[in-house]
């Protein structure tokens, strides 16, 4: 039996309970050990967690829900279980929007993990809240926002397209040019509070 998805969110549901209980605990501890001075270890994995994939980290505060670190890679050479502890760190130590977080605030926050599958094109009256995550590319510009985040706004598709265009620094209504790139990508997403 699979976790529930954020709630309404419809996971890719591709990454079972166990490994996704697994990659929450290798991202408190490769935030714990860095936070501590130490290099974090490699795990050992096998299965879908030794699977080359993108993810994405996301750290909130318990108390109030709110954002405190959210670093990813799209896509990745490296093991999933391995992308998720570089992620994590980044999240707590190299966000440029927060401070970096401190060792006595890390039992205070909560992390989620957004196991992403691959991208494609996509056309956007096909874009669905609540299954697709987007990126749009025009030009240099690039901006990316998880299936979650339109959910948790309570965007429809037309907001949810225009905030991934402004998060790239582009005009709300790019994502109707020609010249700019809409993708889409489905993601598995829980967390420690699931």
């Amino acid at each position: 039996m699979s976790a529930p998805a954020r709630a309404g969110v419809r996971a890719a549901d591709d990454v079972p309970v166990a490994d996704r209980q697994a990659l929450l605990a290798i991202a408190r501890a490769a935030i714990a050990g860095r936070l501590a001075g130490r290099r974090p270890e490699r795990p050992t994995v096998g299965g879908v967690l030794a699977e080359p994939r993108g993810a994405f980290v996301t750290l909130h505060r318990k108390a109030d829900g709110e954002l405190r670190g959210c670093v990813g890679r799209m896509v990745s050479e490296d093991p999933l279980a391995e992308t998720v502890a570089d992620m994590a760190v980044a999240a707590a130590t190299e966000d440029g929007r927060f401070d970096p977080v401190a060792a006595a605030e890390l039992p205070a926050l909560s992390i989620e993990i957004s196991a992403l599958g691959p991208m494609r094109e996509i056309r956007p009256e096909e874009v669905e809240v609540g299954v697709h995550g987007l990126m749009v590319r025009c030009g240099t510009r690039r901006g990316v926002l998880l299936p979650q985040v339109p959910v948790e706004h309570h965007w429809d598709r037309e907001t949810f397209l225009a905030h991934t265009c402004r998060k790239a620094g582009l005009p709300s209504d790019a994502w109707r040019r020609p010249d700019c790139e809409l993708l889409a990508f489905t993601a598995t997403v829980f967390g420690e509070e699931d």
